[in-house]
């Protein structure tokens, strides 16, 4: 039943589903006629918000690319290979492959979402050495296990609110930070996270497609585009002169490489013993950094394998302006607090949990940032809580406060399967040399979805704070 359901949506988002940057525009405009219909702004009060907005995710965009670049490049060295050739050895089917991806993706996301990366990875190299795996499925396996990220130690909104003088302190909306112990650690994110490791492997498990007839990674490859068969090595070796001068010795040099890797390795060791397991952005594409030199060993093959993998970000460097644009014009014309204000009115001390939820989900289209999102709402959300918690003890107060902004957590996480931003991380790993797009994926997460928000509803409206 299930994978009929997952078949009907596929097609149904290949006929309508445009590309995403197309989608990046639709929103725009849509963004910008509610805020002239709902809060009647000027055209030109939504042109300067739309682009002071627009450079908004530069830094963002570029932690993206890095993150992208940095781990593919990582995935061409010969040492990877050998090694996913050992994995891949004991995988053996298309359904070992599928679960693999998905409870690897989980656990690893969890740690930080900018690992889903490594997923990608694997799952291409898997796609190239297996027989029968569906790729366009196997593509929306690894971008769904990229959602339990809220639940882990990169979950944006609970660090951010356990962060001393973090913007709501300084805006007086919250006098002390809200504990991680209060959100990552409740019954409701343990709950939310035994749904992630058994019961989203169950929902991919029930909707494997019956047939990978045409859908094989191989049946996609573009023929012109076919993967690089020479090596970097040999490629590397390519760029060297008859002649032994000097600039070769240095493009070649192991002992060059190897010192920027103790330097980088050190101040890892430094980094970790000083600030324990905070695994940031920056960290993240600073160890992949570190890695690929050790791994490919001298300069010239680290930057021939740069320019590949760099080949396919396109997508993310000119999309993430046109995403910030639409996030402008939400956050400076006032449309994302109006929102989430005139939701809040409507709401009382049981239901307001859930509209934050609801809100996070829908607000995501627009900002599909969980930090940028809720610098937007986040202050209204909260002053709207500590209104309604009044007449509460402090500490049932600030429970119900951190269940407010976990709750809107959940919804832009969510959202993400509905919404192909995020989804420019994995394509250009797992669609490099295809023509695969946004809607050959996101079909197959709509069932996942409906049960993911099923089940986060109940628990978010029915389990005690």
């Amino acid at each position: 039943m299930l994978q009929k359901f997952g078949e009907k949506f596929t097609d149904m988002f290949k006929k309508t589903m445009p590309d995403s940057f197309v989608f990046a525009l639709i929103l725009t405009l849509i963004t910008g006629l509610s805020a002239i219909l709902f809060l009647e702004s000027t055209l030109l009060e939504i042109l300067e918000s739309w682009y002071k907005g627009f450079w908004g995710l530069l830094e963002f965009g570029m932690q993206i690319t890095l993150i992208v670049v940095t781990g593919y490049s990582i995935a061409l060295a010969s040492s990877t290979d050998k090694l996913l050739s050992k994995i891949s050895e004991k995988i053996s089917s298309p359904l070992q492959v599928y679960l693999t991806v998905i409870v690897l993706g989980v656990l690893l996301s969890m740690i930080s979402w900018g690992m889903v990366i490594i997923v990608a990875v694997l799952a291409r190299e898997l796609a190239l050495r297996v027989k029968g795996i569906n790729y366009p499925f196997l593509i929306a396996c690894t971008y769904l296990s990229f959602t339990s990220w809220v639940t882990g130690l990169s979950s944006s909104i609970p660090l951010l609110i356990n962060t001393q003088d973090n913007f709501l302190i300084k805006q007086g909306v919250l006098d002390q930070v809200i504990s991680t112990s209060l959100t990552l650690g409740s019954s409701l994110n343990f709950i939310i996270i035994f749904i992630y490791v058994f019961i989203v492997p169950l929902i991919v498990f029930l909707l494997i497609p019956k047939s990978s007839k045409n859908k094989e990674l191989k049946d996609l490859i573009i023929e012109d585009q076919q993967d690089v068969k020479i090596s970097i090595k040999d490629e590397a070796f390519l760029y060297r002169s008859k002649e032994n001068i000097l600039s070769d010795k240095l493009n070649h040099s192991k002992i060059l490489q190897i010192s920027i890797f103790i330097m980088g390795l050190s101040y890892l060791i430094y980094y970790f013993s000083s600030n324990g397991f905070d695994l940031n952005l920056n960290i993240m594409i600073f160890i992949f950094i570190i890695l690929g030199l050790v791994l490919h060993q001298t300069p010239k093959r680290y930057a021939i394998s740069m320019k590949r993998a760099s080949n396919n970000v396109y997508g993310i460097i000119f999309q993430f302006p046109f995403y910030a644009g639409i996030m402008g014009i939400v956050m400076y014309t006032g449309l994302g607090e109006a929102f989430s204000n005139w939701i809040a009115s409507n709401a009382s001390i049981s239901t307001f949990p859930y509209y934050s939820y609801l809100i996070g989900g829908i607000v995501n289209f627009a900002i599909p940032s969980g930090g940028g999102e809720f610098a937007v709402i986040g202050p209204s959300l909260i002053e709207a809580a500590k209104q309604l918690s009044v007449s509460l003890p402090p500490d049932q107060a600030y429970n119900y406060i951190s269940r407010i902004a976990l709750s809107m957590a959940y919804g832009e996480s969510l959202t993400n399967l509905l919404q192909p931003f995020f989804l420019l991380i994995v394509l250009p790993v797992m669609g490099s040399g295809t023509r695969i797009e946004a809607r050959d994926v996101m079909g197959y997460l709509v069932v996942p979805f409906v049960i993911l928000f099923i089940l986060e509803s109940l628990l978010i409206l029915y389990l005690p704070i």
